[in-house]
C-alpha cells in the first residue's frame, strides 16, 4: 500500500469518525485515575474494585491482573495488536496476520461503540501501561508498548473461525500436512493417556418454588483447563455497575459471568453452525475476478504485514489476504472460489453487550442486551431477585436458504438469493422461562432437554438446529436435581459436588455378570466382588472407580463409545440410557487386562481414587474427587499423568459461584487454582485444599463484609 493511500485513508478516518482519531490522547493520566479508585483485598486476594468511575475501575482491573499474573496479561494485548513476532521472534509471528486484520476493524468501528464502553477499554489499557512502567524488570528488555483503547477492544472482535477453514482444507487437501497433537505427557507404555479435556460447563438455576428461602439460585460452574485465567473480582461503581463474577485474564470482558444485586448468570460452551461455505464461479475472462448476481465482481486484496524481532533488529513479512463482501476467500481451485461467510464476521460490540448485561437490573433489560447479538454463541442460564430463571441456547445462528453443508462442503452460490442474509430471530432461540419443576440446567448439550418436564420440540427449529443429544453428564445433572425437594444455597453446593459416576450405574451389573461367566482368575474374582461392594461414585476414599475407568477405558478402546452399550442412547428414554454392554466376551477380557493395569502401576486392583487422583497446586498435594464427564460424573475433573505414577487435576471444576438472590444476594465461590498464578503469591494454593475437599469460601459482597473482610487496601498504581 503506498505513502498516499495510506495518507488518504487515514483522513478519511478523522473525516468520518473524528472521535476515532483523537480517542487515544488519554483523559486522564495513569495518577490521576489511580486517585479515583480503591482496591480492598479480601481473604484469598480477591480484589473489591471501588471506583469513581468505569474508567478508573478499568485501570484498576487491569492493574490487579498483572499483579496476580504478570506479564500473561500484557502479552495478550500485544497479541490481540499483532505485534508477537516483533517481540518474540519469528516463530511467534503465526498469529500476528489475523491479529491486524482484527486490529484494523477495531480501529474502524471504535467510535460507534458507546462512552461507557470505551472508557473500560482506555481504563484497561491505562492500567497495564501503568504497571509495565513500574516493573520494567518482569518484561522484556526495552517492553514499552504503550497499550491504548484499540488493542483492548480488537480483543472482542469476531472473526471467522480459523478452525472451520482447517476442517474444509483437510476436505480439499487431505494429503497436506497439518499440525498434530502432541502425544500426552508420562503416557504409559501400556496406553493409559492423559484424559481428554471435556471442556465445556455446568449451569443449574432454582425457582423460588425449588428453594427453601422462596429465592432464586444461580450455580455458575465453568470447565476448562486450569491455565484458562478465571479471575474472581467484584467492580463496584457508584449508581453505575456493582457486579462480581469472573473476569477472564488479559481483557475486561470476554466471556463474563457473575451477579449484581438484581441478577445473575451464567454461560456454558454450545456449538452452533455460525458458518457456511459457498463456491463461486471465477470469472474465466479475468484475473481475481468471480460471477455473482450476474456480474462480474473483482476479489478485494489486501496485503498485512508483520513484523518480527530479527537479532537486534526488526524485520518484516507481507502476507496477501482476499476476501469478498461476503467474506473471506479461503479456497481456490477447479474453477470456483470458496468463500467462508460467518456469523458476526467483524462485529465490534461484545464488550458493550457484556458491560450491559452486567449492569441490568431487570429480565427484560438483560434480554435487551443478549438482542444485540453480539456474543455469537454460548448457552446463557439466568435467575434474579424478581424470581424468574431463564434459559437461552444463544447463537447468532443464519438463516438458511438452502441445506446445510457444515464446514467440510461448499454451496454453489450464483447470487445473493443463494447465500444467508439475516439471523434466526433471537426471540425464537430454544429457550426456556419459569418452567414447570422450578429448574433449569445446562451442561453443554443441546437445548431441548434443559428441563424435563417442559422439553423443547425439535420439529420447531430450523435444520442447521443440533440434534437432541443427551450425555452422561448432563444425565447426571437432572438426576441430581429433577426432583421435588426444596434446597437451600448450601443444599445446592453439596449436590454440585456429587462424587456419583452415571456410567456405573448404567454398565456394573452387566460387566459382573460377564466377568463371573468368564470363569476368572482368584486375581480377577476379587476384584469384580470389590466393583460389586463397590459405591459407584468417585469419592477420594472410594475404592472401585479407578479400576472402573480403566476397565471402561480398555472396553471402549477403538469404537464407537454409544455402540458398545447393549441400549444406546434413546430419544424415547432421553435420561435412562444408554445402558448395558454389547460385547459381553470383550467386557470380561478387557477387566482382566484392567486388573492387572491397575495392580502394576498403582499397587492394589483396590487403590482409593484419592490415592491415585490428586489436586497439586504449589505446595498442596491433597486427594480429590471428580472425574471426566463422558463417565457420567457432574464434579467433572481430568487428569494428566504425573511422573510419580499420580495423577493430577489439570482442567475441569475450578471456579464455582453460587448465589442465593435473597434482598442482599448471599453467595458462595471457590477459584481451585487461585487468584494468582505466581508461585510466590500467598493467593497462588491457598484455595485448592479446600477445593480438594469440596468446600467453598463466602462471598463478601457488601460494604460492610468487603471492609470487614479486608486484608489490604491501596490505590493500584501509585508507587510500586
Amino acid at each position: 500500500m503506498s505513502p498516499k493511500t495510506l495518507l488518504r485513508r487515514a483522513l478519511f478516518v478523522a473525516a468520518v469518525f473524528p472521535f476515532a482519531a483523537t480517542a487515544q490522547a488519554p483523559a486522564h493520566s495513569a495518577p490521576v485515575l489511580a486517585s479515583q479508585v480503591e482496591v480492598l483485598r479480601t481473604t484469598h486476594g480477591v480484589p473489591h474494585i471501588r471506583a469513581a468511575n468505569l474508567k478508573a475501575a478499568a485501570y484498576a482491573l487491569a492493574y490487579v491482573q498483572l499483579e496476580d499474573y504478570g506479564p500473561r496479561v500484557a502479552f495478550a494485548l500485544v497479541r490481540a495488536r499483532g505485534e508477537m513476532g516483533k517481540w518474540f521472534g519469528h516463530d511467534s509471528i503465526e498469529g500476528d496476520y489475523n491479529a491486524k486484520l482484527a486490529y484494523e476493524q477495531a480501529v474502524r468501528r471504535y467510535a460507534l461503540l458507546d462512552q461507557d464502553t470505551r472508557d473500560v477499554y482506555e481504563g484497561f489499557a491505562a492500567g497495564a501501561n501503568r504497571y509495565v512502567e513500574l516493573h520494567p524488570e518482569e518484561f522484556p528488555a526495552g517492553f514499552t508498548p504503550h497499550f491504548t483503547g484499540y488493542d483492548v477492544a480488537t480483543k472482542d472482535i469476531e472473526m471467522p473461525s480459523p478452525a472451520a477453514v482447517r476442517r474444509f482444507l483437510a476436505r480439499m487437501e487431505p494429503a497436506a500436512p497439518r499440525r498434530q497433537r502432541p502425544a500426552a505427557s508420562n503416557e504409559p507404555p501400556e496406553g493409559y493417556p492423559d484424559d481428554t479435556p471435556d471442556y465445556g460447563s455446568n449451569a443449574w438455576a432454582f425457582a423460588p418454588s425449588r428453594t427453601k428461602s422462596g429465592r432464586a439460585i444461580l450455580m455458575r460452574n465453568p470447565h476448562l483447563s486450569w491455565d484458562a485465567g478465571y479471575y474472581e473480582a467484584q467492580v463496584t461503581v457508584p449508581n453505575v455497575m456493582d457486579f462480581y463474577g469472573d473476569f477472564r485474564i488479559g481483557g475486561p470482558f470476554s466471556v463474563v459471568g457473575g451477579f449484581n444485586h438484581d441478577l445473575g448468570f451464567a454461560t456454558t460452551n454450545n456449538a452452533p453452525e455460525l458458518d457456511a461455505i459457498y463456491a463461486v464461479d471465477v470469472d474465466s475472462t479475468r484475473a481475481d475476478y468471480y460471477l455473482f448476481d450476474g456480474a462480474s465482481l473483482p476479489l478485494e486484496r489486501e496485503l498485512v504485514t508483520a513484523e518480527y524481532k530479527n537479532g537486534p533488529g526488526i524485520a518484516s513479512e507481507t502476507r496477501e489476504v482476499w476476501r469478498t463482501p461476503l467474506g473471506p476467500v479461503i479456497y481456490r481451485g477447479s474453477g470456483k472460489i470458496y468463500v467462508l461467510k460467518s456469523a458476526g464476521d467483524g462485529d465490534y460490540r461484545a464488550g458493550e453487550q457484556f458491560l450491559r448485561m452486567m449492569r441490568a437490573t431487570s429480565l427484560e433489560q438483560w434480554k435487551d442486551a443478549m438482542r444485540m447479538r453480539a456474543r455469537v454463541n454460548s448457552n446463557f442460564t439466568y435467575a434474579d431477585r424478581a424470581g424468574h430463571i431463564f434459559y437461552v441456547w444463544n447463537a447468532t445462528i443464519p438463516s438458511l436458504p438452502h441445506a446445510s453443508g457444515g464446514d467440510t462442503s461448499a454451496v454453489p452460490a450464483r447470487g445473493t438469493s443463494d447465500v444467508w442474509t439475516r439471523y434466526v430471530p433471537w426471540d425464537s432461540l430454544p429457550q426456556v422461562l419459569d418452567p414447570k419443576g422450578g429448574y433449569v440446567e445446562n451442561s453443554n448439550d443441546p437445548p431441548y432437554f434443559t428441563n424435563l418436564h417442559q422439553p423443547l420440540d425439535r420439529k420447531r427449529y430450523p435444520a442447521n438446529f443440533p440434534e437432541p443429544k443427551l450425555g452422561l453428564r448432563t444425565q447426571m445433572s437432572l438426576e441430581l436435581i429433577d426432583t421435588n425437594k426444596k434446597l437451600s444455597l448450601e443444599d445446592v453446593i453439596a449436590l454440585k459436588h456429587s462424587y456419583h459416576m452415571l456410567l456405573a450405574d448404567r454398565v456394573k451389573a452387566d460387566l459382573i455378570t460377564a466377568v463371573r461367566a468368564s470363569n476368572p482368575t482368584p486375581a480377577v474374582a476379587q476384584a469384580i466382588d470389590a466393583i460389586a461392594r463397590w459405591d459407584n461414585t468417585v469419592a477420594p476414599t472410594s475404592k472401585g472407580g479407578v479400576l472402573f475407568e480403566i476397565w471402561w477405558r480398555r472396553y471402549i478402546q477403538g469404537s464407537v463409545v454409544d455402540s458398545m452399550y447393549a441400549q444406546p442412547w434413546s430419544l424415547t428414554a432421553p435420561a435412562a440410557t444408554p445402558r448395558g454392554l454389547r460385547d459381553p466376551a470383550k467386557a470380561a477380557a478387557a477387566f482382566a487386562w484392567a486388573v492387572d493395569e491397575t495392580t502394576r502401576r498403582f499397587g492394589a486392583a483396590d487403590v482409593a481414587w484419592g490415592d491415585v487422583h490428586r489436586v497439586r497446586v504449589g505446595s498442596v498435594d491433597a486427594p480429590v474427587g471428580g472425574c471426566n464427564g463422558d463417565l457420567g460424573c457432574f464434579r467433572v475433573i481430568w487428569f494428566r499423568n504425573e511422573p510419580d505414577g499420580k495423577r493430577a487435576a489439570a482442567g475441569g471444576d475450578g471456579w464455582i459461584l453460587a448465589v442465593e438472590f435473597t434482598d442482599t444476594p448471599r453467595a458462595y465461590s471457590v477459584l481451585a487454582y487461585g487468584e494468582s498464578d505466581r508461585a510466590d503469591s500467598p493467593f497462588h494454593d491457598d484455595q485448592a485444599a479446600m477445593f480438594a475437599r469440596g468446600e467453598l469460601k463466602k462471598v463478601a459482597f457488601t460494604p460492610a463484609d468487603v471492609d470487614a473482610a479486608t486484608i489490604r487496601r491501596y490505590r493500584p498504581g501509585v508507587e510500586r
